[in-house]
């Protein structure tokens, strides 16, 4: 009778992960961002995921991840779809992935907006994690397409909360430009990467910041 009772048991399918967080990694591959400098926010992002407090916090809250690359006006693309972690060796694999992930698009303009649109239409097959966000960064302000403001109140209804790494390379203050037009949300922050030299630093402490601190979903 046990060993039936034991058979009876492996054949129960193993409950659904319950996602706490969605996390859209949406990375600058406009005309301003180089073949080194492209590669440098890859490996970046991979090592900022293979960071211990990120994996931990990544199993912890069973979280969903994904990376559009985005350039400008109808060049965004999801280059590396929902993977849900529920291991080590799937972080592991995500950041594997993100390292090799192959560039897109090379010559063209800045669409911010237009990447927050291509992230909350890629946060609708996310739809059954509690708390969502999007992490943008960039190398310069929009400068084509829709507003990034345009989008906060579609953002705002869906309970998303938009976070952003400035790259500095020049005099604009993307930092301040951020600040002022991309993130949105009670608990929103920018993040300033001196240069793409600074950016893996820079990631990992977002990323660190992102996974862990309570991310709110009210005003």
């Amino acid at each position: 009778m046990k060993a039936f009772f034991l058979s009876c048991l492996t054949l129960i399918p193993a409950p659904l992960l319950a996602c706490d967080l969605a996390l859209v990694l949406a990375v600058d591959v406009s005309g301003s961002v180089g073949r080194a400098e492209y590669n440098t926010q890859m490996q970046g992002l991979a090592t900022g995921l293979r960071d211990g407090i990120v994996v931990d916090a990544l199993i912890d809250q069973s979280a969903k991840v994904t990376l559009i690359q985005w350039s400008g006006s109808t060049r965004q693309r999801q280059t590396v779809p929902w993977v849900q972690i529920g291991s080590y060796a799937d972080v592991l694999s995500l950041a594997d992935r993100i390292e090799n992930d192959p560039r897109v698009w090379r010559n063209f303009s800045t669409a911010v907006g237009e990447a927050l649109s291509a992230s909350l239409a890629a946060l609708e097959d996310a739809s059954d994690c509690t708390r969502k966000a999007i992490d943008v960064s960039g190398g310069g302000v929009s400068n084509q397409g829709v507003s990034p403001q345009s989008l906060h109140p579609a953002l705002r209804a869906q309970g998303v909360i938009v976070n952003g790494l400035a790259i500095e390379t020049d005099q604009t203050d993307l930092t301040a430009y951020f600040f002022g037009n991309l993130i949105m949300r009670k608990g929103a922050f920018v993040v300033t990467a001196n240069g793409f030299e600074d950016y893996p630093v820079q990631i990992r402490r977002k990323l660190q910041r992102e996974t862990t601190k309570q991310l709110l979903s009210l005003d």
